[in-house]
């Protein structure tokens, strides 16, 4: 039995001392990782160079002994293997080709296909098996299928995705269809990740909150509950993390729903109802504002440590309500970090 702490919390062990890592701790706050991507020279040829994708993916853990790594990637990668063009325009973000009819899903590439355009990912994961420390735990990920498909049929993140609940509407079996394909891509991707070396996976779904109702059962719950039950039956004991951002009511018994082991939380909710609502089911992930990460000061020492109160009555992850910004003081990680292990 594992003694890495992140492990540990997912098992549903209760620690003094939460574990921590951080929601794109890899990223532009950090110099090196600048010095990195402008090697690199796009950010797609940085996620898809090996050795570069290590590297940023070890830059923090060097920086600041975070317990965990999270594999350099994108959610958008696996549109990308699925047979979308998928492109980053400086300073905008990810452009897709769109798909808005059941010709477009039909149109996708087999499942089977998507390792050939995925296999640099798996390298880096092996890379990074090889050489973070022997105490940090290794993460990989993918995007959620909702998530992914409202990039695939909206081109671009707009405002709630509505082009995805548009196509959802006017016709949903069609649109059921791309989120079962986007699915089983998923499950292979994951498991070649964990083969790869990864020892514990999470589930994004950015766009989780836009979906109401039975919506969110249907395109945020079942979905996340046939990935996690595929992955299971493949990989036991490999835990999942699955952060349906933004989703609210919809927190409450999404680990019992889905078989997650852990449920992040973004920071529209507060740690003391999280703690209330969502930690008896398990282990929960999150959720300082980011905000902290760049105005620092008192405020971020005072609720770095009211969120380790609120959970420490059960197995808890300390993170982010969401990814670090680009404009965060990488000093106040180390403020962070002292706050937490004291």
């Amino acid at each position: 039995m594992t003694d890495k702490t992140i492990l540990r919390a997912l098992r549903g062990e209760t620690l003094a001392v939460p574990p921590v890592w951080l929601m794109r701790q890899a990223g532009r706050y950090l110099p090196e990782y600048r010095a990195t991507r402008a090697k690199a020279g796009d950010f797609l040829t940085l996620c898809y160079t090996p050795d570069l994708a290590a590297e940023v993916t070890l830059q923090p853990i060097r920086r600041y002994g975070f317990d965990a790594a999270i594999l350099f990637a994108d959610i958008l990668l696996i549109g990308q293997a699925l047979g979308a063009k998928l492109w980053f325009a400086e300073g905008e973000g990810p452009r897709m080709s769109t798909i808005t009819d059941a010709a477009g899903v039909a149109a996708l590439r087999p499942t089977e296909a998507i390792h050939e355009v995925l296999a640099p990912v798996y390298e880096t994961v092996r890379i990074l098996a090889r050489e973070l420390p022997a105490e940090t735990t290794l993460i990989g990920f993918a995007g959620s299928p909702w998530t992914v498909a409202t990039y695939m049929i909206a081109g671009r993140g707009k405002e709630e995705q509505a082009g995805a609940h548009a196509f959802k509407a006017a016709d949903r079996a069609a649109f059921s269809a791309l989120i079962d394909r986007i699915a089983e891509a998923t499950v292979e991707y994951l498991s070649a990740q964990i083969v790869a070396g990864a020892e514990v996976v999470k589930l994004f779904d950015s766009w989780a909150g836009s979906l109401k109702g039975q919506d969110f059962v249907d395109f945020s719950v079942k979905p996340a509950a046939r990935i996690i039950a595929a992955l299971k039956a493949r990989h036991p004991g490999v835990p999942v993390i699955a952060f349906p951002r933004e989703a609210g009511q919809g927190y409450v018994g999404f680990a019992r729903a889905t078989g997650a082991d852990c449920v992040a939380v973004d920071n529209s909710v507060s740690a003391d109802w999280a703690a209330m609502h969502v930690q008896r089911d398990g282990c929960v992930q999150g959720n300082l504002d980011p905000r902290h990460m760049v105005t620092g000061g008192p405020d971020l020492v005072a609720e770095t440590r009211r969120i380790v109160q609120a959970f420490r009555k059960g197995p808890h992850i300390f993170n982010l309500g969401h990814g670090i910004t680009p404009d965060a003081d990488p000093d106040n990680v180390h403020r962070l970090l002292e706050a937490i292990r004291g």
